[in-house]
């Protein structure tokens, strides 16, 4: 019974706390009332396509609407082809046929909220992974009508986590706070990923821990994700996401 109670204690401190400030932070913001008031329109986040003839590969993410904002983001992928004067965009949604290509802008703002970029690779790396990225999205197990499950997933993190995963090349890792993309399929997974430097282990996404080069420590619970980043030093707080150190 201890031992219990000192679980609760970790998790109500760890997990449960930072969460709720993060939820009672985004209460105070301004945020549109429904989906059809929101801005989806372009950022200027990226460059204009047919201005940087180089090949590029961009992983973004925007924190997402209505209350779901205060605990997770949106992310999807965007590709350029050398010499291209547009982008595509992949991402993965709740309603109809799930994976969608340029639905909306490259750099589109999601549910008004503006998108970052995760990461980002260019010039000749792109260009030897784009078409990986394209096998990846047409080989994402789930997706078909009805494949999309806000919590724990499937959902767009878990559409995104599967591509980086897919194509260890591009060298990205989702933020902390993108929900469900520790989603695995029945019971669970455990492995060690040489692409990476890890080991992992999840129950469907719902509880696990990541150690490694990349991940530095992470434990997981409910979809939150606590820990702290080694190789680029920051602290990776439940719902809020990464609170850079240096």
């Amino acid at each position: 019974m201890k031992l219990f109670k000192h679980l609760l204690l970790f998790i109500l401190l760890v997990f449960v706390t930072p969460a709720l400030a993060t939820a009672g932070w985004w209460m105070l913001q301004d945020r549109p009332g429904t989906w059809s008031s929101a801005d989806w329109s372009s950022s200027g986040l990226l460059p204009k396509a047919e201005a940087d003839r180089k090949a590029a590969v961009y992983v973004l993410a925007a924190r997402t609407g209505g209350l779901k904002g205060a605990f997770s983001l949106h992310s999807w992928i965007v590709t350029k082809q050398a010499g291209a004067a547009s982008y595509d965009r992949y991402d993965k949604v709740g309603w109809g046929a799930p994976i969608r290509k340029n639905s909306r802008p490259a750099d589109g703002r999601w549910y008004s909220n503006e998108p970052f970029i995760v990461h980002a690779l260019e010039g000749k790396a792109a260009e030897a992974v784009i078409p990986k990225v394209e096998a990846a999205v047409a080989s994402y197990p789930f997706s078909k009508p009805g494949d999309y499950h806000v919590w724990p997933g499937p959902n767009s993190n878990s559409f995104v986590a599967h591509v980086l995963r897919s194509v260890p090349e591009l060298g990205a890792t989702m933020p902390p706070n993108a929900t469900g993309r520790d989603f695995a399929a029945g019971i669970g997974a455990i492995g060690w990923s040489a692409a990476t430097g890890d080991f992992y282990a999840t129950l469907h996404g719902l509880a696990g821990l990541s150690v490694g080069a990349t991940s530095g420590l992470e434990l997981h619970f409910m979809g939150l994700v606590a820990g702290i980043d080694i190789a680029r030093p920051a602290l990776k707080i439940p719902a809020y996401g990464r609170w850079e150190i240096f």
